[in-house]
């Protein structure tokens, strides 16, 4: 065949630690039909402040692959809720080979056309919070890469007709492929009239929507005679895939016949016709290639003895209870992103008679659909059971329903399909099933009821059971309870929704509670950090003692919405907002900011040195109002104003220096019992902030940094400055001069005033 080989790409994303679904990184590809093989390539490299990250430690990498939705991973083994299915996925751990590189490979042989699916992730971390800006953080970026080579022009095969091929030599296989209808239930290949070496030295393999893999269903003709597999309950609606091989060692040629009978279910009795005017009946697509083959709508050649095709009377083998039951559809109505009900025609109640299976059909749009929760419910009516044991069973299959001829039977699984069971009874009158992350397409779900006996279930006589049945998508499981979040999360063009736990609870609908927080802890927490806040209220009293009314307002600003803040903050559900989170977070960064940039001016004493020093109370309020707008967590919001407030008052009290020829403040006092205490404690609290707090000892070194910055203000706000008291001129000698006055108190910062006597020192 000819072969065409696709490539696709995706940008490098920057991957996080593992937290919850919220924090992977999710990658979208689409696989087209008659892809023989997929590579994805798997580069990952390290970048640190630009630059490649040569020094950034090595984490593992973990990716996930899944075919037709995201795969529903579980890396902390944390318990799913309940009734919760989980579907499986392949995963790949990529290790380090460079210093600040390294490439994977993940190879997929026929892999299922459609949407694929990968995630990927760092390992979970200690929970560290770190300052944003106050060291180059290590990125660690993926960027999947996919190439596929497909097969075009791959031979098609009608039901009914005979397909004639000579293999050569050369070439080990034929591989063909037939369209299977909906309301199919049995799909016959057989091979005819194998010639060439003795015997029939070929393998025939059949799988559904790929081609063929060496563990698919096989059967060798060379003991099998007459060469027929069978596929009971193929898919509906999708590709077979034929291929005939030849043993390993056949060197000539071999020339053989291959046919395919498809069993409607509809209609028992017959097979489908060799040949369809249309491909309207056959469900068929419109558009499909194969080299010389028919094209849907025409008539079929004209047969001839030389002739590579043509019609043979081919014998139809039928097995019972091959009947299919009519299939009931839903309304789908659609209320929001990932919220959609399925209703039922003359529902929600469900009629299951004894003697046949209900059958109903729920269809999830391609992509659409994926990302959210398949939810099922079945609510038995006792009443209607009039005292029989009666179980109803139901079978939830993807692509073809499950209608077993075997009416004892209560398994949804056969050799090539797999489902989920849910019964109901007189006891268990309930049964919820949920699937995160559906496979989009048609979901079939047959309900059937039988009586339970001693010799097991049996089916039952005059007896129709009623069922409430509901269908619906949710965003997640449960809306994440009370200590998650449910978030609606995209990439690209793709969206999904994953739960976000919080109060160290975890787990896929944030039900597993192994870590979670009691309430008295969370409690604690909050009083904590609200209580925390109460220090400042000496550096108001000082304030006010010393006349900076200003700054005791500032104090007051910042106490309140601080307080108010962290009990809004909290993760639990001791949770008490006044106002929205977003107001309250600004309003306790901007008290924060400006308690420093009020503190540090104050220290400067600006107003003998400038007139109308509010004029910086202003500045600094309006600056740091934009600041804090463009990156609240940004480290020079802390850093910018407090370094620009230190450098007016060292350049404050280095003119009084330089002009006094003393330093200042001028007493040891001051430094040794004022200054340097209040200096070491903001410095303390700063370092702790900075290097210490983790998600973990948040609530008390969170606390402690309350306290620690509450006592360093009450530490350093200057002493109340006393009123210059300028006495009136004294005597001068005859003539012309001029008369400075210095108030000596204002100049050495004294507290008391009585450790200073006020000279006015005047020259002429």
């Amino acid at each position: 065949g000819l072969f065409v080989t696709d490539y696709f790409t995706r940008t490098p994303r920057k991957l996080s630690p593992f937290r919850s679904f919220a924090s992977i990184e999710l990658f979208h590809f689409h696989i087209p039909e008659d892809t023989v093989i997929a590579v994805w390539n798997l580069i990952t490299f390290k970048e640190q402040g630009g630059t490649f990250g040569d020094q950034c430690p090595d984490r593992s990498i973990t990716v996930y692959f899944r075919s037709g939705a995201p795969s529903v991973i579980n890396p902390l083994h944390t318990h799913f809720p309940r009734d919760t299915a989980v579907p499986g996925s392949f995963a790949l751990t990529l290790t380090w080979t460079l210093p600040n590189r390294t490439t994977g490979v993940f190879n997929v042989t026929s892999p299922l056309p459609g949407d694929w699916f990968l995630a990927a992730h760092l390992p979970k971390d200690e929970g560290k919070i770190s300052v944003k800006g106050l060291y180059e953080e290590c990125q660690y970026l993926f960027q999947p890469q996919l190439i596929v080579q497909r097969l075009v022009n791959i031979a098609v095969l009608y039901p009914g007709h005979v397909t004639e091929q000579s293999m050569a030599p050369h070439n080990r296989s034929c591989l063909y492929k037939v369209f299977v209808p909906s309301y199919t239930s049995r799909v016959l290949v057989e091979v005819l009239r194998c010639r060439g070496a003795e015997g029939c030295p070929l393998w025939l393999r059949v799988r559904a929507k790929a081609p063929p893999l060496h563990n698919s269903t096989t059967l060798d003709c060379w003991e099998h005679t007459p060469c027929q597999l069978a596929q009971d309950l193929p898919f509906w609606q999708h590709w077979y895939y034929v291929l005939v091989e030849k043993h390993p060692g056949v060197l000539g040629t071999v020339s053989f016949q291959v046919t395919v009978q498809l069993t409607d279910c509809s209609r028992p009795s017959l097979a489908r016709p060799p040949f369809l005017p249309s491909s309207a009946s056959m469900n068929m697509p419109h558009s499909f290639g194969s080299a010389g083959g028919l094209a849907l709508g025409d008539s079929p050649p004209p047969t001839s003895p030389n002739d590579s095709k043509h019609p043979v009377p081919i014998p139809v083998t039928l097995h019972t209870g091959e009947r299919c039951w009519p299939v009931r559809p839903t309304l789908r109505n659609e209320l929001d992103t990932f919220s959609v009900h399925f209703y039922i025609f003359f529902g929600p109640n469900v009629s299951v008679p004894p003697d046949r299976p209900a059958v109903f059909v729920i269809n999830l749009l391609p992509v659409l659909d994926s990302g959210g929760v398949l939810n099922l419910e079945l609510r038995l009516n006792v009443s209607s059971l009039c005292g029989e044991n009666v179980t109803v069973f139901g079978c939830l299959n993807h692509g073809v329903p499950l209608t077993s001829g075997d009416n004892t039977s209560v398994t949804c699984e056969t050799e090539s399909l797999a489902g989920f069971l849910l019964s109901v009874n007189a006891t268990a009158s309930l049964s919820r099933l949920r699937i995160p992350y559906p496979q989009t397409g048609s979901w079939y779900l047959s309900l059937r009821s039988l009586c339970a006996t001693e010799h097991g279930f049996e089916p039952c006589t005059n007896v129709t059971a009623e069922v409430y049945l509901r269908a619906y998508l949710s965003p997640c499981i449960n809306d994440c309870g009370i200590y998650g979040q449910c978030k609606l999360l995209r990439t690209n063009n793709y969206l999904y929704a994953a739960c976000e736990c919080k109060a160290g609870w975890n787990g896929w609908g944030c039900t597993d509670n192994a870590e979670a927080f009691s309430y008295g802890f969370q409690l604690l927490s909050t009083l904590l950090l609200c209580l925390s806040n109460v220090m400042f209220v000496p550096p108001v009293a000082i304030a006010v003692r010393s006349h900076y009314l200003l700054e005791a307002a500032v104090y007051i600003f910042t106490m309140f919405f601080s307080t108010f803040y962290h009990a809004c903050d909290q993760p639990g559900i001791v949770v008490f907002c006044i106002m929205e989170y977003d107001v309250l977070q600004f309003c306790d960064f901007l008290g924060s900011l400006m308690s420093v940039w009020v503190t540090v001016i104050a220290m400067a004493r600006l107003q003998p040195i400038v007139k109308q020093a509010s004029v910086l109370y202003l500045l600094g309020a309006m600056l740091l109002s934009m600041a804090l707008q463009m990156d609240r967590h940004g480290l020079w919001n802390l850093l910018g104003p407090s370094l620009f407030a230190l450098g007016i008052m060292a350049v404050a009290w280095t003119a009084r220096t330089i002009r006094r020829r003393h330093c200042y403040p001028p007493t040891w006092k001051r430094w040794a019992f004022y200054l340097c205490p209040g200096a070491l404690i903001a410095a303390a609290a700063v370092l702790l902030y900075a290097f210490v707090e983790t998600e973990e000892n948040y609530f008390y070194i969170h606390s402690i940094w309350h306290l620690l910055i509450a006592g360093s203000v009450g530490f350093l706000l200057p002493p109340r400055a006393k009123p210059s008291r300028r006495l009136g001129p004294l005597p001068r000698r005859k003539g012309c001069g001029y008369q400075l006055c210095v108030n000596e108190q204002e100049e050495l910062g004294l507290v008391d005033p009585a450790v200073a006597s006020i000279n006015s020192i005047c020259t002429s």
